[in-house]
């Protein structure tokens, strides 16, 4: 079935085929189509062009449907590769602590935290547990999200890790979005455990995970787990051909990049605190540097050194790290805002950092993340008079008109 698009104001993130990510001077760069059209077929981009050298339209029903755009831009729709949003409850009564002058770490140490919606998580049923995620991912949807990860990390016990697995199954299985699994057991020690047996447990949960997940994940940093602890459990994932995804560098300088490199990671996530060796350490590796903005303004953490990153030739991808206790919003428009805002990121910059290379942090920039014929058509339609530059400066102004998901209308 073909769907086109009509009269597109702009048409923005074209990218070639074959490019699976920008690096350096290549984030400032995209490719901008004024007066377009584009062609869609059995949920993939087919072709796109000028208005001025779109074929005739055959009006026979085989020709599909027509959109018309009215000036309106069209962009990829958003990736988020790092989200924990199966999780159940609240912990908005840790707002309240965070406000009253408790750290991060504090709240953490008085059994609050991640222990926390874990407790909530145990009392909670399978079914709800996905009705209640099930409703923040079409919230993610409506706001453009195209493509999302999504980890556990709130069961900490082989039976609670388990259930998470399979909600984000469930959930994949259930909507129009790319959605990618991983597993992150070694999020905090579990209450029933000792630190060292937690890590044991972890790498003895690693088959039944590996058959639901398809990256695992460590929380390395100060107070929860080593480098020593997380080779450990990233070797044990490799045995089971699950690629890292790493927690690395949110409370300090922890050398969880460095060892998320040497194992080939995917990403490696937070970066909130990095130096110099850390940037020489991702020069020339397959691995993406991941920035979580929203992380930073909620708890007013430094926000990451991403201007400098390209500036040493590196690209950077931003996501949202949707979850209950340290960045409680998926809104990737706003994601895109602090980029340009707090860490001085171009609106062009902003936009790569979230769609191409957030979508090759989880994956899957082979079949999403931008307009490049062949991929999945991920798109966002705006409003009339929209341009990339306004998006991020009127930030809360609403600009979606149509969402289309797989080539379809949410």
């Amino acid at each position: 079935m073909k769907k086109t698009i009509i009269n597109i104001g702009s048409l923005v993130g074209i990218v070639p085929a074959g490019v699976l990510r920008k690096q350096g001077a290549e984030m400032s760069e995209t490719g901008i189509l004024e007066q377009a059209w584009l062609e869609i077929e059995d949920g993939n981009i087919l072709r796109f062009g000028p208005m001025k050298e779109m074929p005739r339209l055959n009006r026979a029903p085989e020709a599909g449907e027509v959109v018309d755009a009215e000036g309106g831009m069209v962009m990829p729709a958003f990736c988020d590769s790092h989200t924990h949003i199966v999780y159940a409850g609240s912990r908005d009564g840790e707002f309240l602590d965070k406000i009253n002058g408790l750290s991060y770490e504090e709240i953490a140490a008085r059994g609050g935290g991640i222990l926390n919606s874990s407790d909530l998580l145990h009392e909670t049923s399978e079914d709800e547990l996905f009705r209640q995620s099930m409703q923040r991912v079409r919230e993610m949807m409506a706001k453009g999200t195209g493509a999302l990860e999504i980890k556990s990390g709130y069961g900490l016990n082989p039976e609670d890790e388990l259930k998470m697995l399979r909600v984000i199954r469930r959930i994949r299985e259930a909507v129009p979005a790319v959605v990618r699994a991983t597993f992150l057991g070694a999020h905090a020690v579990g209450r029933a455990y000792t630190h060292e047996s937690y890590v044991q447990a972890v790498v003895d949960m690693m088959p039944d995970a590996a058959r639901l997940a398809d990256f695992v994940d460590v929380f390395c940093d100060e107070g929860f787990f080593t480098v020593e602890d997380t080779d450990r459990i990233l070797t044990a994932g490799a045995a089971y051909g699950l690629r890292p995804k790493i927690h690395a560098n949110e409370l300090a300088v922890s050398g969880g990049v460095q060892v998320g490199v040497r194992h080939d990671a995917l990403s490696v996530d937070h970066l909130e605190r990095t130096t110099d060796a850390e940037i020489e350490a991702l020069l020339g590796s397959k691995t993406m540097p991941t920035m979580l903005p929203g992380s930073s303004f909620f708890l007013g953490l430094p926000f990451g050194r991403a201007k400098e990153f390209i500036g040493a030739g590196l690209g950077i991808a931003l996501a949202s790290d949707y979850n209950p206790g340290s960045s409680p919003s998926g809104d990737m428009r706003f994601v895109m805002a602090l980029g340009c805002i707090r860490m001085r990121l171009t609106p062009v910059q902003a936009l790569n950092a979230v769609t191409l290379n957030s979508a090759y942090a989880m994956g899957v920039s082979q079949i999403t993340g931008s307009i490049t014929p062949g991929k999945r058509a991920d798109l966002i339609l705006t409003w009339p008079g929209w341009t990339l530059t306004k998006i991020p400066y009127t930030y809360q102004t609403p600009f979606i008109r149509q969402v289309f998901l797989d080539g379809q209308p949410q």
